[in-house]
């Protein structure tokens, strides 16, 4: 049995030597050469397993350790009866934690209060579910639209996208990237859509890139309809165009999922579908490998702040997403061949982040709304003796 694993999988020696013959090549080294004897085929988004790739080859089975499923042409992987399957949830809380941490951020850097206001969320999936939580622990209503899931479920908590567009104060997109079927995504935040929101909306994308029309998302930031915009996807990346970056008051290389934890869970998931698809016993887990938390405790003393900005206090050392947006304006002058190559090294070479639950935090007796807030988003809580 051979193996062929890209990097920046979390673990892949360990996980996937003892199943058989484990070569671990770069993504621009897995070529159709290099795969012609191999059995398995494990990979993230940065490489499309397609009939250039895989045609000829011995593959049946080819797993990608992400949620997406952009980069693999399903219609042929079904046609050569190769057998395929994604990571779906495996990041699912990292970018639900992505969206708390912008959110805050964007709070305090303009002054405004997030609790009361009203959130759209588009897609109730994986990250969706969880980004619903999230904002509740924020004390935002939270209105939800997810067409597919309404059809198949009659449930009346998913919401016409219009009463969303009329009522939300943020809107934040977690759908998948279709083009086809009755929900096509393809260009979901188009001219349309962005004409009808409610006008000062923060806007977020941490979804796929062309689920949001480019030309019409700066159409709407010149006419005043939205007072602030999250970017973490981006049309047409690698190479993202600086013109939008430029609109974008938080601007991020594709990396709201990218915490250790849910890289980690993504190697998991995919050990066990290669072990279901061998028919053998998984053994292997990730436990007693993990790193030591980067920041295991908070100490703050909230006298005198809101509670928004101690929750910033509390979440900025864990996830510092401005130095994320730093980053990536640092490479916006470059040409777009440069540009590309920037983004996709702010990927491969990102920092490991830590989710919120690794964290401990001591309070203050006497702050038991705040408390409940730190808990509801996840971190560790501990009261101060």
């Amino acid at each position: 049995m051979k193996i062929v694993c890209s990097t920046n999988i979390p673990y892949a020696e360990e996980a996937f030597r003892p199943l058989g013959d484990l070569t671990i090549l770069a993504p621009q080294e897995i070529t159709a050469a290099r795969v012609r004897d191999a059995d398995v085929l494990v990979i993230r988004s940065t490489l499309r397993a397609n009939r250039a790739l895989l045609e000829g080859s011995r593959v049946r089975f080819v797993g990608t350790a992400t949620i997406g499923t952009d980069h693999l042409d399903q219609a042929y992987l079904n046609q050569a009866g190769i057998t395929w399957c994604a990571a779906p949830g495996c990041n699912a809380n990292s970018v639900s934690e992505y969206v708390t941490t912008a959110l805050l951020c964007l709070g305090q850097r303009h002054g405004f209060t997030l609790e009361g206001k009203t959130i759209g969320v588009v897609g109730i999936g994986n990250v969706g579910r969880l980004v619903v939580q999230k904002a509740q622990a924020l004390g935002l209503r939270v209105l939800q639209n997810d067409p597919p899931r309404r059809a198949a479920e009659n449930n009346p908590i998913f919401l016409p996208l219009e009463q969303l567009l009329a009522e939300a104060d943020i809107l934040t997109l977690h759908v998948p990237l279709t083009k086809t079927g009755p929900y096509p995504t393809w260009h979901l935040a188009d001219r349309r859509l962005f004409e009808r929101l409610k006008p000062g909306i923060v806007w977020l994308n941490a979804a796929r890139g062309a689920a949001m029309d480019s030309d019409a998302f700066l159409e709407a930031r010149a006419n005043g309809r939205m007072a602030c915009a999250v970017l973490d996807t981006w049309e047409g990346e690698p190479a993202f165009r600086t013109d939008v970056l430029a609109k974008a008051d938080i601007a991020t290389p594709h990396i709201a999922g990218h915490s250790f934890e849910g890289k980690v869970m993504g190697t998991v998931m995919m050990y066990q579908a290669v072990c279901r698809f061998l028919g053998i016993e998984p053994t292997w887990t990730p436990e007693g490998l993990l790193p030591p938390p980067i920041v295991p405790e908070i100490r703050l003393d909230p006298a005198g702040l809101s509670e928004e900005a101690a929750l910033w206090r509390i979440v900025r050392p864990v996830y510092d997403i401005e130095a994320d947006d730093q980053c990536l304006r640092a490479g916006a002058a470059a040409d777009p061949k440069t540009r590309g190559k920037h983004f996709e090294q702010l990927r491969k070479n990102y920092p490991i982040r830590r989710e919120f639950r690794f964290t401990r935090v001591v309070l203050p007796q006497g702050y038991l709304r705040l408390e409940a807030k730190i808990r509801d988003l996840g971190f560790m809580l501990a009261k101060r003796t």
